[in-house]
Order: structure tokens, then C-alpha cells, then sequence
């Protein structure tokens, strides 16, 4: 899931970044209304985190802004507690509203309710042969048996599996997982499918996540002759 904060505050910026990274998000940050805005219309984000104290623009006006040309979720942050505020940023298109200083908890269980609601089409669980995937709860099993993954591994199995049967290039990968530029001369992809599908694939006689060489990787069940 990749994420947008607009947060002028440096130390609840940072606090964010780290630890909705460690939450397995791809995560951008802004710091002024410009900014953000600029980054929401050139970006595809699943959520936009939107304070509303911001220099040069703010978040009311950035709001506006986008709702001219996205509909991207926006969960608006706020120090002020009045029902005028939240009441304003409601009408003006936020999805959400929380008051300052929250619960880091509270904050990735509303992200997690108001993507559910903007993926009203997509299913919350997927299953692929004898795999299973919970995208609320970001668990895995095979075969009935949990899989122990990382932030980064579930992130990278989720991507895989939502595209069921398609080839995704390490280009993709590396930009919808890290948020990066592939580097031919960096081998973070090759690294974590390797360590990904040791955990998938390592004790079972069919396999699932498969190599296509010089194109890239693609999750899916085959039979026989294929696999051969």
C-alpha cells in the first residue's frame, strides 16, 4: 500500500514515515500544502494523510484541490478539536478525521477502514492453490500453516498475488515495494524473492512464485507440464 503524508511537523513526519514503513506501507512525505498537492497528482496513493495546519496552502485548500481531479482517500489530522473543523473537512471530500495527538494504533486501523471502503470492489482475501492471503490482517498460510513474514516479504507477496499469473519486472517491484529506482547494480528484488520464496515454496513438492528469466517473477499455480 503506498501512502502520502502532508505533515509540516518534522518529528511527527518522521514519526509516521517510520513507523507505517515498518508496517509494511510505501510511504512519501510532504511538507507543505504545494507540495503535497503536487505529489497527490503526479502519484497513485492508496491513502493521503492531510494536516491541516500547513505553510503556503492548507489542508483544507489542498483537499479542494485534489477533489478537482482525484478521489483519492484523504484521513485528515488536526490539533483542534471543534466540530466546526472536522465538519469543515468532512464537506470539503476527507474520508476521515483525527485529532492530534492520537494513537499510532488508532491511526493504521482508520487507514486500513478507509481503504477497505475505496477498495469496496477488491476482495480482502485471496487465495492462490493451497495459499492463502488475509490482506486485513496481513497473514499468509500454506497448506494451513502460517507463514513467518516480514513487513516487506507480506508486501511483496500481496503485490505478486494481486496480480495472479502476471509477470511483474523487477522495475515494478522495486517501485511498488521499496518506492525505488531500479538499479541494475542493486539485487534487493533477487534478495527478498529468494528469502520469500524459501517461506512459500521451500517445503512443498509444487511450487508457486515463479522465475521467468530476463522478464521477472509472476505467482501462480501451474500444472505438471508446465512446471517441468
Amino acid at each position: 500500500m503506498k501512502l502520502l503524508i502532508v505533515e509540516d511537523e518534522v518529528k511527527t513526519a518522521e514519526y509516521l514515515h517510520r513507523g507505517l514503513n515498518e508496517q509494511g506501507y510505501t510511504v512519501d512525505v510532504a511538507r507543505t500544502g504545494p507540495d503535497g498537492y503536487a505529489l497527490a497528482l503526479h502519484h497513485d496513493y492508496d491513502v493521503i494523510v492531510l494536516d491541516v495546519m500547513l505553510p503556503e496552502m492548507d489542508g483544507f485548500a489542498v483537499l479542494r484541490a485534489i477533489r478537482t481531479r482525484k478521489q483519492t482517500p484523504v484521513l485528515m489530522l488536526t490539533a483542534r478539536d471543534r466540530v466546526d473543523d472536522r465538519v469543515h473537512g468532512l464537506r470539503e471530500g476527507a474520508d476521515d478525521y483525527l485529532v492530534k495527538p492520537f494513537s499510532f494504533l488508532e491511526l493504521v486501523a482508520r487507514l486500513q477502514a478507509v481503504t477497505r471502503r475505496g477498495r469496496s470492489q477488491e476482495p480482502t482475501q485471496l487465495r492462490i492453490g493451497d495459499l492463502e492471503i488475509d490482506l486485513l490482517s496481513r497473514k499468509a498460510y500454506r497448506t494451513g500453516s502460517r507463514l513467518d513474514l516480514t513487513a516487506k516479504e507480506f508486501a511483496l507477496l500481496a503485490l505478486l498475488a494481486r496480480r495472479e499469473g502476471q509477470i511483474l519486472s523487477k522495475t515494478v517491484i522495486a517501485e511498488q515495494v521499496w518506492d525505488m529506482n531500479f538499479d541494475s547494480n542493486t539485487n534487493v528484488v533477487e534478495v527478498a524473492i529468494k528469502r520469500l520464496r524459501a517461506k512459500v515454496d521451500g517445503p512443498h513438492e509444487r511450487k508457486l512464485l515463479h522465475t521467468i528469466r530476463g522478464m521477472g517473477y509472476v505467482l501462480e499455480v501451474r500444472d505438471e507440464e508446465e512446471a517441468s
